[in-house]
């Protein structure tokens, strides 16, 4: 079961809120990092609306964020923009291609001209600042974002924005050096009347305890100054970070080649496919009746966890139930032998989880709940065998 806690995600959007309110800026929420709406009601007095990566979850954000909707796609089609034109307030291109196949198209609707659709660009910095290849836009021959070099001497008609998006999982120091390659290579557009408005991105840690939020806050305001924009962030992990859990039962445990081996419900490339991608280790607990004050986000009452380590006598490789030999979530040791039937909590699973899960293989897939206030278990969704059938026919 994937399990989100309302209280710890109204922990997070209360420090947005706080800092959005210092620095003078907007703040919206990335759906492609969470997008559980039945979550939405209990954020959204936080929060200034949603940032959607295409059409999909543009809609998602109108029907149930209700507030605004900024939306951004590496590549729209003629439907796309057809429909986003009549209900998104930004509309960011990622190259001037499709800029200028659109431009005329958007530019007469009526939203635009009353000013209630403003139009903008994504650029690439060109200033690398992460550390995972695959999470990094200004990579060689990226196709996220126009370089500097690709803008001069365009016709910028109808654009009031830009918007960059180059970090990940960052403090605000790397978003002080992107933004003064950002000045260098475009700050020129800025300074000009033109431009209202300047897109930060995501991949900001705002919630997490090291995170410096002094120094995001004086960013912002020096960067309100310096342009005369308004500024936008559109965080998605630092909404829903360390506020869920996926629970897992251990189906089979057995020996192979010195390893002990444990078999759980769950799936790491199906169910947490970022523990694959990334890569990197979740915080596992083992649920047992004997006390423990180790406690995961969302917290079963009645329930002790105990932390697994790295190392120790009971040391167990946990894999999934699929048939790919890479299913593998990691080696952790628990401090006693693990038996079938045993819960084992996985921490932080509420971001980037939900969103990319699949029924590859058929796994079962979890059901997803809500934890309110009052640490009442709400089960919103549920899945059986239909939603596998259905999704291919």
């Amino acid at each position: 079961m994937f399990a989100v806690s309302i209280a710890a995600l109204k922990r997070n959007t209360a420090i947005l809120r706080e800092v959005k309110e210092a620095a003078g800026c907007h703040l919206v929420l990335a759906l492609k990092g969470f997008s559980c709406w039945k979550a939405f009601p209990h954020i959204a007095g936080d929060l200034d609306g949603c940032c959607a990566s295409g059409l999909w979850e543009a809609l998602l954000a109108r029907d149930h964020f209700g507030k605004h909707v900024v939306t951004y796609s590496p590549a729209y089609d003629e439907e796309d923009i057809a429909q986003l034109c009549g209900f998104t307030h930004h509309l960011d291109f990622n190259s001037l291609s499709q800029w200028f196949r659109f431009r005329e198209m958007v530019m007469a609707h009526p939203r635009f001209q009353s000013g209630e659709l403003q139009c903008g660009l994504r650029v690439n910095p060109q200033h690398s600042t992460g550390h995972t290849p695959i999470y990094d836009p200004c990579v060689a021959g990226s196709r996220l974002g126009i370089t500097a070099d690709q803008l001069a001497d365009a016709d910028l008609t109808g654009l009031s924005g830009l918007h960059f998006h180059t970090l990940c999982e960052q403090n605000s120091d790397d978003l002080e050096t992107t933004l003064a390659a950002v000045d260098e290579k475009f700050g020129h557009l800025l300074r000009s009347p033109q431009f209202t408005y300047l897109n930060m991105g995501g991949g900001h840690w705002i919630t997490k305890p090291f995170y410096d939020r002094e120094r995001l806050v004086r960013l912002v305001r020096e960067t309100r100054e310096k342009y005369g924009v308004d500024v936008w962030l559109e965080p998605g992990e630092a909404i829903a970070i360390h506020t869920g859990v996926l629970r897992a039962t251990v189906v089979d445990v057995f020996e192979s080649a010195g390893h002990q081996l444990a078999i759980l419900s769950i799936s790491a490339t199906a169910h947490m496919p970022d523990v694959l991608e990334m890569p990197y280790r979740p915080d596992v607990f083992l649920v047992d009746p004997a006390p423990s004050d180790a406690k995961p986000a969302v917290v079963f009452e009645g329930e002790s966890y105990h932390p697994a380590g790295e190392s120790g006598p009971h040391l167990y490789r946990l894999g999934g139930p699929t048939c790919l030999a890479g299913d593998v979530i990691g080696d952790f040791s628990f401090p006693r032998p693990l038996v079938v039937g045993d819960t084992l909590v996985f921490d932080d699973m509420a971001h980037y989880t939900m969103v990319k899960t699949t029924t590859f293989n058929g796994v079962k897939h979890p059901p997803i709940a809500l934890q309110h206030e009052d640490g009442r278990i709400e089960v919103i969704r549920e899945f059986g065998y239909p939603d596998f059938r259905d999704r291919l026919a």
